[in-house]
């Protein structure tokens, strides 16, 4: 039943992805131009439960929480806004993923180490003070580590221990926060942002054994930002 199931989620996360990539392009649209452009660098890092959905299923890895594995991230963060309540956002990050399974005689844990880039589009909304905002888009990573595993490994499915066949990953990743715009401490963000991989850890061929093995990550970050460039209106409003 589980085996049936995943295909068709992961069909629904595809047709659910593609809807609002189309939804986020429309605020693009006749957006008005800022008199100058605002421009943000800054840090962010938080934790994160992050888990893979193989096809067909690997036993001791449902429910989810228990093919879940806890990790941190951390990176640099670049914003610049050339348009009113739009933005572009481009990361670099460092993301700690992998894969638990707990259960009767297994306690496994694999930690797959990445580095990752998002490129995002940053729609905001509220006060001068206060934002609320929408982050959407496409992202690609490597990774640069993989510790093949830790702990007491099942005996009855083995084919999630090898070696991973692709170390190259895409997907997207969207987001939901808020931040806080001082005058001279810059700018505090709190974000939860959820990203899937299209891109398979392992051979999805006709002759393999998986024909998925995707990604999937959850993640609470906070940001601190500082603004490099400030707009007219905004110094008005201040």
């Amino acid at each position: 039943m589980v085996d049936i199931l995943i295909p068709m989620y992961k069909s629904y996360v595809n047709r659910i992805v593609i809807a609002l990539l189309l939804c986020s392009s429309m605020p693009m649209v006749a957006q008005k131009h800022l008199l100058q452009p605002e421009v943000y660098i800054g840090v962010h890092g938080g934790v994160l439960a992050s888990t893979v959905l193989f096809s067909p299923s690997v036993p001791n890895m449902s429910p989810i929480t228990d093919g879940t594995l806890l990790g941190g991230n951390g990176g640099l963060v670049f914003r610049y806004s050339g348009q009113k309540c739009c933005a572009l956002q481009v990361e670099l990050n460092y993301m700690q993923r992998g894969w638990r399974e707990h259960g009767e005689g297994v306690d496994y844990k694999r930690q797959l180490h990445y580095i990752e880039l998002p490129f995002l589009m940053h729609i905001y909304f509220g006060s001068p003070m206060w934002r609320g905002f929408v982050n959407l888009g496409p992202q690609i990573g490597y990774c640069v580590k993989d510790d093949m595993g830790t702990g007491i490994k099942s005996e009855t499915s083995k084919h999630q221990y090898a070696p991973l066949d692709h170390r190259f990953d895409w997907g997207v990743a969207g987001g939901l926060g808020v931040y806080c715009r001082t005058k001279r401490a810059g700018v505090y963000q709190l974000e939860a942002r959820f990203s899937y991989a299209f891109g398979t850890i392992f051979d999805h061929n006709a002759s393999d054994y998986f024909s998925g093995s995707n990604p999937m990550t959850l993640s609470l970050n906070v940001a601190w930002l500082w603004e490099i460039k400030r707009t007219a209106k905004t110094k008005n409003e201040r």
